[in-house]
């Protein structure tokens, strides 16, 4: 029989079918074994990096957290040398010499990048690594701390109705979904007060002590203390951030010292003024403030602001990736002290007009600016704006939000909102 016959080449085939086969069974079980080999080296060294850095504060809640992160930061630099990382209006790395970098992100964002800001601290000798929490999802949240930071002292700023669509439905269910990153056997500090009953829950489950900073602590912040702040600092992140300093050794009055000097978030709540060719223009960044309890809360401050302005004109930054943050704000808009115009830019902007028109909105007062730049935005604003005027955005600082920020002042003079 010859070799070119279709028995022998049938099994010729055959047999390097079943060597190909094995071979990349091999090298497929190879890299398997690698992988989790190295991944079990990364944990380890992971852990012991986390061992060199003995004060690791995690901050998270709804609202707040990059400007607490911060200021804690900032408080405790005056005694160790410490590190912080914020996720807030732009990821940033802040040195031990208060120095920023951004942090550079290949794709999207990433909680294993927690990895390279605990490899960063360590080689700073970090004796305090303060890292807000950039998970959503409570199982991220509960991986972001029970396995990357580890904290020696957990926070939660609040607990308000903001992400439903992934912490949802409810108030209730986004306070159980950031006690997922509750620390184990350590500390928690929170200013929260609708939802402690949960948090306590939650720190009795994990042995840990439940630190509620309360109203007295927060009235103690005087007018002397919050003066300083070239920003709009609220007494209550304040409060916070002073009483997780004390709690780590650091004197009241050099914490507060080193948060004046500190620099804010790029989201943080500024006042620019202009004279805009005999036009009177005021506006405030409130973009950082997404849910509605906070949002109003901001609005009522610029209107007091700001009393005796003929227009007043709100901008909601929209994303349509946060759908429910639009419908929650636009059903209770009319409810509060009223603009004279409702300038809605972003995405998704057709979802938020849909809910504010059918509660009750005056549809004649919104003006459509979606995929508008900056520079149409504010031609605009000023086109509406009378001989004076209160222009405040809100909703989202992401997409045009910081952009918007920017333009308005690169044209004006800053104003420390108090």
């Amino acid at each position: 029989m010859h070799l070119s016959t279709p028995v022998w080449r049938n099994t010729l085939i055959r047999d390097q079918k079943n060597v190909i086969f094995m071979t990349h069974a091999i090298v497929l079980g190879s890299l398997t074994a690698a992988t989790i080999v190295g991944g079990l080296i990364e944990s380890r060294q992971h852990r012991q990096r986390l061992a060199r850095i003995p004060k690791r504060i995690h901050v998270n809640g709804t609202r707040g957290k990059s400007s607490v992160a911060r200021l804690i930061a900032a408080g405790l630099r005056s005694a160790m040398t410490t590190c912080c990382k914020t996720t807030g209006t732009l990821p940033r790395m802040i040195m031990p010499d208060g120095r920023e970098y951004p942090v550079f992100r290949p794709a999207k964002a990433n909680v294993i990048e927690q990895l390279r800001i605990v490899k960063t601290a360590v080689a700073c000798q970090s004796e305090a690594l303060v890292v807000e929490c950039m998970a959503l999802r409570p199982r991220l949240q509960w991986l972001c701390e029970d396995k990357l930071i580890q904290a020696t002292h957990g926070v939660i700023t609040n607990c308000r109705a903001d992400h439903l669509d992934v912490m949802g439905p409810g108030e209730e269910d986004v306070a159980w979904a950031l006690a997922g990153m509750i620390p184990v056997g350590q500390k928690l500090f929170t200013a929260e007060r609708r939802h402690l009953a949960i948090l306590q829950k939650a720190c009795d489950d994990r042995g840990t002590e439940l630190i509620p900073v309360g109203l007295e602590e927060v009235e103690a912040i005087t007018t002397e203390d919050l003066e300083p702040f070239p920003y709009l600092e609220h007494a209550e992140n304040v409060a916070l951030a002073l009483r997780i300093c004390a709690d780590l050794g650091v004197e009241r009055q050099a914490a507060l010292t080193g948060m004046w000097s500190a620099i804010p978030d790029p989201g943080a709540m500024t006042a620019h003024h202009m004279d805009f060719f005999g036009r009177r223009i005021n506006f405030v960044n409130g973009f950082a403030a997404n849910d509605p309890e906070s949002t109003e809360r901001i609005w009522n401050m610029a209107i007091e602001r700001y009393p005796n302005v003929h227009k007043k004109i709100a901008i909601f930054n929209c994303r349509a990736d946060r759908a429910d943050r639009s419908r929650q704000l636009a059903e209770v808009i009319n409810d509060w002290q009223p603009a004279d115009h409702y300038l809605l830019t972003g995405t998704g902007t057709w979802l938020f007009a849909r809910y504010a028109v059918k509660a009750g909105l005056d549809p004649m007062k919104l003006i459509y600016a979606e995929g508008q730049g900056a520079d149409q935005i504010f031609e605009t604003c000023v086109a509406n704006a009378g001989d004076s005027s209160l222009i405040m955005g809100m909703a989202n600082i992401g997409g045009p939000g910081l952009d918007i920020v920017r333009y308005f002042s690169n044209r004006s003079k800053f104003e420390a909102f108090k």
